[in-house]
């Protein structure tokens, strides 16, 4: 038979269900912020990875095909158009102009400019750390071509751009709202990690 020894001595061993007890924001010291929500934080970078993939994947497009927003159809890429051509010789200035000049309509640099602006990389969620990379250093020489702004000692929307396409790379914003969790399971991604 048990005594009552026995009894407590159990009873204090087991521990309790009852669920914890969160801290809501009157218990939290008037320096301390409550936890954000994570799982809001990562729609809200999945929103914002999806609308600078579209700001690209547009630009892409409208240069390509000539839709009319910036580039007219007869002087589109498809029609023979070069997508660099009438920035890189009548935009530019700074200490870099000549050498944007110099590149201005070569073939090599519609290429690389027009893979750099194929945002489809940045909306998909796939390939985020290339899509950075080239994304980043496409605006940051879109903002050496063009520097010092009109209104700010230094900084403009390229850079600013820059930095976001960054920090998507770096929080996986692939992975709501898009394919990057399968993406990033693929067995080629795992044997080649620079292209998560």
């Amino acid at each position: 038979m048990r005594t009552t020894k026995d009894h407590m001595r159990t009873t204090e061993s087991v521990p309790t269900l009852d669920p914890p007890r969160s801290r809501t924001d009157a218990t939290l010291p008037a320096h301390e912020s409550p936890p954000a929500d994570t799982s809001t934080v990562n729609y809200v970078w999945a929103v914002l990875r999806i609308s600078l993939g579209w700001v690209f994947l547009w630009a892409f497009l409208d240069k390509t095909f000539g839709f009319g927003a910036a580039t007219e159809s007869d002087s589109s890429w498809i029609e023979g158009g070069s997508p660099t051509e009438g920035y890189l010789s009548f935009a530019t200035r700074g200490p870099l102009k000549g050498w944007f000049d110099w590149m201005a309509g070569d073939v090599w640099a519609d290429w690389l400019f027009m893979i750099a602006l194929l945002g489809i990389a940045l909306a998909l969620g796939i390939g985020m750390r290339i899509a950075a990379a080239s994304g980043a250093t496409l605006l940051l020489f879109m903002w050496a071509a063009a520097p010092w702004p009109e209104n700010n000692p230094f900084m403009d929307d390229h850079i600013v751009y820059a930095i976001t396409v960054v920090g998507l790379a770096l929080v996986n914003a692939g992975d709501h709202w898009g394919v990057g969790q399968w993406w990033n399971s693929q067995p080629t991604v795992h044997q080649h990690p620079i292209l998560r």
